[in-house]
């Protein structure tokens, strides 16, 4: 398959971005936390780049806290006999105090260590942690979402189970709706032990966190209804969860699965991302390069910076490999890595890579239980028309049981809150016991039909 590569005219930066830039700027000042530069970081960059320097990153932030990252702290480790524990089995488990804007929740939390696969069906271990609310329920067992957060990053210290401890885990306000009426949440660590990003194996650790918490007799879930929820990176987890869930865990009944802002299909993703892009677009370039670190790690001979990329881009992706998503979108924006390519290398030239990307998409593996599926009309970072919609047109074909909706509003942040809203009460809804409503297709601006939960 040949990727055809369209360099565009940039536009100017926005305010807006300028603005984050700021702010994660002055997050790192408040951590004080003294940067020393990378000499190996390229000191300059082509005039249409983005001209930001070696920024101060998020672990080295987390470093400096006296709750130890999941690399400091000996809970995490694997016992010598992994591979003897079937998946989803307990390794061990710990009881932590759960932090919102670093103010402490009067919640249950457990934390699971578990034995789960990567993408080549070796054994791993990872973490989940489950948040139980103090609300009584009663008349069946308490509901679970399985809140598959955006991690994007490629650090442990990025991890929600260490987030979640320090306060700083990033869509908690999405979270809280879903405690406030009662359920409990499963929050994974679905990058896995060595923080891998956008593969197949994301799917299994999701699914075999599920098996862990079900295990688990303290958190009394075992007979729980569970549902999905993911957006972005999250959303990339949980679509795989829902679409291995028949081979790889049938012992998971799920009720129902909602995501958005995922690429489905990973070749028309790299298409995009790795190009230059005018404009808002252009902070697309990101996604490229921390799937690239991601991707390095799990097939290194594919993947190969020093193969593939000049010392500049070797660089860029070493530094882009030990950051949580705000400082590697600042770093990433504007630098398309096809610019970093080695003379006459480019992805088409890559053994391997097509046949990488193409593995871990989704557009193969259709769910078998009920979806709804959400994304912008004009989202920055996914293009919906080349990334989502040829897969959605697939699986509906294929008689998924899908809702698909097309949000017409631009900025994927924004669609991510505006999304939500459906998604939290479509999955309020089913974990309630409610029917999971008319089957649709809505690729173009349209409100959602009659009989939708909500509408």
């Amino acid at each position: 398959m040949s990727i055809e590569l369209h360099p565009t005219a940039r536009s100017g930066r926005t305010r807006r971005i300028a603005g984050i830039a700021a702010a994660c700027l002055a997050l790192s000042i408040a951590n004080s936390v003294t940067a020393q530069a990378d000499p190996a970081f390229p000191p300059s960059f082509p005039p249409d780049q983005n001209q930001l320097p070696q920024l101060p990153s998020e672990p080295g932030g987390y470093h400096a806290l006296p709750i130890a990252t999941p690399d400091q702290d000996p809970w995490y480790q694997a016992p010598d006999d992994l591979a003897d524990y079937a998946p989803g089995q307990i390794l061990r488990t710990r009881q932590v105090q759960t932090r919102f804007v670093g103010l402490p929740v009067p919640v249950y939390t457990e934390q699971l260590l578990f034995r789960s696969e990567n993408v080549h069906g070796d054994p791993i271990a990872t973490a989940t942690t489950v948040i139980v609310p103090g609300i009584p329920w009663t008349g069946s067992p308490r509901p679970v979402v399985s809140f598959q957060e955006a991690i994007d990053s490629t650090d442990s210290s990025c991890n929600p189970s260490h987030t979640l401890q320090v306060g700083t885990f990033k869509e908690a306000t999405l979270a809280v709706s879903w405690l406030a009426q009662g359920f409990a949440i499963n929050i994974p660590d679905f990058d896995g032990e060595f923080d891998t990003f956008a593969t197949e194996d994301e799917g299994k650790m999701v699914l075999d966190s599920l098996r862990a918490m079900k295990s688990e007799p303290q958190l009394g879930l075992h007979d729980s209804g569970i549902a999905l929820y993911g957006y972005s990176g999250g959303g990339l987890g949980t679509m795989h969860a829902a679409g291995l869930r028949a081979d790889y865990a049938p012992d998971i009944q799920l009720l129902g699965s909602a995501f958005g802002g995922s690429p489905a299909d990973l070749i028309a993703q790299a298409h995009y991302a790795i190009a230059p892009q005018p404009g808002l677009a252009g902070t697309g370039n990101f996604t490229m390069w921390l799937g690239f670190a991601g991707l390095a790690r799990e097939y290194p001979d594919i993947f190969d910076p020093k193969k593939l990329l000049t010392p500049e881009g070797q660089a860029i992706v070493a530094d882009v490999a030990h950051r949580c998503v705000y400082t590697a979108a600042l770093t990433g924006m504007w630098r398309p890595i096809q610019d970093y390519f080695q003379p006459g290398m480019s992805f088409d030239d890559a053994p391997g890579v097509a046949d990488v990307l193409r593995e871990n998409s989704i557009a193969e593996r259709i769910p078998d239980t009920p979806v709804l599926w959400f994304h912008g009309m004009w989202d920055e970072l996914i293009p919906p028309r080349e990334s989502v919609v040829p897969t959605v047109h697939k699986w509906r074909d294929a008689g998924a049981d899908l809702r698909f909706v097309t949000i017409p509003l631009p900025e994927h942040i924004t669609n991510a809150v505006v999304g939500w809203l459906p998604a939290q009460a479509w999955i309020s809804a089913v974990l309630r016991g409610l029917p999971p409503g008319p089957q649709f297709d809505l690729d173009y601006p349209a409100p959602l039909p009659p009989g939708f939960p909500g509408a």
